[in-house]
C-alpha cells in the first residue's frame, strides 16, 4: 500500500475507537481528541486523492472515513448526546465495519498499486516506441487480405536522463487511450473493465523519449518476445535490467498474439491467434520469426539513418541477440537459428515451435526452464519412444537442448519458479501465486536469479566480458540447476 492508504486505513480505525470507546460525558477531552483526528483524516483524505489518485479497493474505506468524521463532528449535539444505542447493536454494526475495513485493505494489499523493481545497472534508462509496417507481407491473421503486417516495438536504452523527465507510466498515461488498452484486457481475462483501472498509478523505471546515453562504441542490441496471448508489458522489467547494464532492448508486440496491441492512431488490436495443432504451431511461429527478422532490418535502418533517430551509428548491428519467454523463447530459437545476424539467444521456458532440421545450431544459446522440468523430464522418459506425434516432437526437442549443451551452450533450471516466473506478472499481485502460474520462490528472487543469468550470458556473447555464471553452479544462486546432457 501506499503512503496516504495506510495513513487513511490508520486514520478511519482511529476515527472508529474514538466513537466506541470516548464518552460522550467527556466534553472537552472527547471533542478534542473527534476534531483532532477527524480534521488529521480530512487532510490525509484529501492528500490521498490528490496525490496517489483514487482506487476502488477502498471505496469502503472512503465512505466510512466520511461517516466517522461527520459522527464525530455531530456527536456532541443534543441529539446526539441523548441518542442510545444499545449495546448488542453497537458492538455488532461496529464488528461489520470491522470487517468491511478489513476487507477492503486487504484488497487494496493484494491488488496493489505496483512499481516494477529498480534496474541494478549504473544506467538509467530511457524508451521510445515505434510503429513500424511491413510492406512486403500480408497480414494473414485478418480477414482483410489488404492489410498488411503491423508490429509496435518499445526500445528500451541507456540514458542520463539530462531533461529531467518523470518516470514514464507502465501502461498509457493518455486517458482515452488508457481506457481503450484497458478495455481489451478487461475483455480477455473476462473481468469489468473497472478491475484494472489501478493499473493507471503504476509505473516503469523508465523515461520516455530521452536522450540516449553517448558513448565511445555502439551498443550491443537484444531483441524480446513476450509469450503468447501476453504482451511486451510484461517483460518490461527484463528490458529495463539489460539496459541499464548498457544494452539496447527492443522488445516486440506480436500483432494479433497479444492481451491487446495499442496502435498511435488509436486502434487496439486484441488476441485471434489460433492454436490447436502442431502445424499452427510452426505457422505462428513462422509469422513471429519473420516478425523478428524485419524488426532488425528497422534496426538496421535506425542505426544507418535510412529510418530517422536519434539511434544513428549508436547500435552495433554485430552483435545482436534474441530471446523471449514461452512462445517468445521458441520464436528466439527459431529466429538464432535462421537468420545469420542474431549472434546469440536465450529461450525462457518455451517449447519450440520447429524442430526439423535444426540440430547443427552452431550459436552459442541457453534454454532456462522453470522448477517442475526435472520431474516432467523423468516422467517423459516413460513416453520416449512412443509414435505419439506430440511425444516424437518433444523428444526431438530435447534432442536439440542437448545439441545446444555439447555446442557450448546452457540447459539450467530455476527451482520453485512456474511459467510465468518470467514476467512482470509475478509483481502485480501475491494472489498471482494462488492460481499456480507462479512457483513459490519470491517473486522479486526469482526475477533476479533470471536477469543475472540472462545478462551473464549477453555480457559474455555480445560484449566478451563476465560469463562467470554460465560455467556452473553458484553458491550465490542454489536454486539453479544446470543439466546434464547425459540426462537429455
Amino acid at each position: 500500500m501506499r503512503l496516504f492508504e495506510i495513513l487513511l486505513v490508520l486514520s478511519c480505525f482511529a476515527l472508529l475507537a474514538d466513537l466506541l470507546f470516548i464518552k460522550r460525558s467527556a466534553k472537552k477531552t472527547g471533542l478534542g481528541i473527534g476534531i483532532g483526528i477527524g480534521i488529521g483524516s480530512s487532510v490525509i483524505l484529501v492528500a490521498h486523492l490528490l496525490v496517489e489518485g483514487y482506487r476502488w479497493q477502498l471505496l469502503l474505506v472512503y465512505i466510512m472515513t466520511a461517516l466517522f468524521m461527520f459522527i464525530v463532528l455531530l456527536r456532541h449535539s443534543d441529539k446526539m448526546i441523548h441518542l442510545k444505542i444499545g449495546k448488542v447493536l453497537k458492538y455488532s454494526l461496529s464488528s461489520l465495519i470491522v470487517i468491511l475495513l478489513v476487507a477492503s485493505t486487504l484488497l487494496s494489499v493484494y491488488l496493489p498499486v505496483f512499481d516494477l523493481p529498480k534496474p541494478e545497472g549504473p544506467e538509467k534508462v530511457g524508451t521510445q516506441t515505434f510503429h513500424f509496417t511491413d510492406q512486403n507481407r500480408d497480414e494473414i491473421l485478418t480477414e482483410d487480405q489488404t492489410d498488411k503486417r503491423e508490429l509496435m516495438v518499445q526500445v528500451w536504452y541507456p540514458t542520463e536522463n539530462i531533461s529531467n523527465k518523470k518516470r514514464d507510466t507502465l501502461f498509457p498515461n493518455n486517458k482515452e487511450m488508457f481506457k481503450t488498452y484497458i478495455q481489451s484486457f478487461s475483455a480477455s481475462l473476462k473481468l469489468p473493465e473497472f478491475v484494472l483501472d489501478y493499473w493507471k498509478y503504476s509505473h516503469s523505471n523508465s523515461y520516455e523519449n530521452v536522450e540516449i546515453l553517448p558513448s565511445a562504441s555502439p551498443y550491443p542490441v537484444v531483441l524480446l518476445s513476450h509469450g503468447m496471448g501476453t504482451s511486451r508489458v510484461l517483460q518490461a522489467s527484463q528490458a529495463e535490467n539489460l539496459a541499464s547494464h548498457g544494452f539496447i532492448v527492443v522488445t516486440i508486440d506480436h500483432t494479433y498474439s497479444t492481451f491487446a496491441t495499442l496502435f498511435p492512431d488509436g486502434r487496439v488490436t486484441g488476441y485471434t491467434t489460433k492454436m490447436t495443432t502442431i502445424d499452427d504451431r510452426r505457422e505462428v511461429g513462422d509469422i513471429w520469426t519473420k516478425d523478428v527478422e524485419f524488426v532488425i532490418d528497422q534496426i538496421e535502418k535506425l542505426n544507418s539513418g535510412a529510418i530517422e533517430s536519434q539511434f544513428k551509428g549508436k547500435i552495433d548491428v554485430d552483435n545482436i541477440g534474441a530471446m523471449g519467454h514461452s512462445f517468445g523463447g521458441a520464436t528466439a530459437f527459431n529466429a538464432t537459428y535462421l537468420d545469420h545476424r542474431i549472434k546469440a539467444g536465450v529461450n525462457m521456458d518455451g517449447s519450440l515451435n520447429e524442430v526439423e532440421d535444426r540440430d547443427d545450431i552452431n550459436k552459442p544459446f541457453m534454454f532456462v526452464r522453470s522448477g517442475n522440468f526435472e520431474d516432467w523430464l523423468a516422467n517423459f522418459e516413460k513416453d520416449r519412444n512412443s509414435d505419439d506425434e506430440v511425444t516424437k516432437f518433444l523428444s526431438d526437442e530435447l534432442h536439440i537442448m542437448k545439441n545446444v549443451i555439447e555446442h557450448g551452450g546452457n540447459v539450467i533450471y530455476i527451482e520453485g519458479t512456474q511459467h510465468f516466473n518470467f514476467t512482470d506478472l509475478q509483481f502485480y499481485s501475491e494472489l498471482i501465486k494462488l492460481s499456480g502460474i507462479t512457483g513459490e520462490i519470491n517473486g522479486k528472487r526469482g526475477s533476479n536469479i533470471v536477469n543475472q543469468y540472462v545478462l551473464d550470458f549477453f555480457n559474455k556473447q555480445l560484449k566478451g566480458t563476465g560469463g562467470n555464471l554460465i560455467q556452473g553452479p553458484s553458491d550465490i544462486y542454489p536454486e539453479v540447476k544446470f543439466v546434464d546432457p547425459k540426462e537429455l
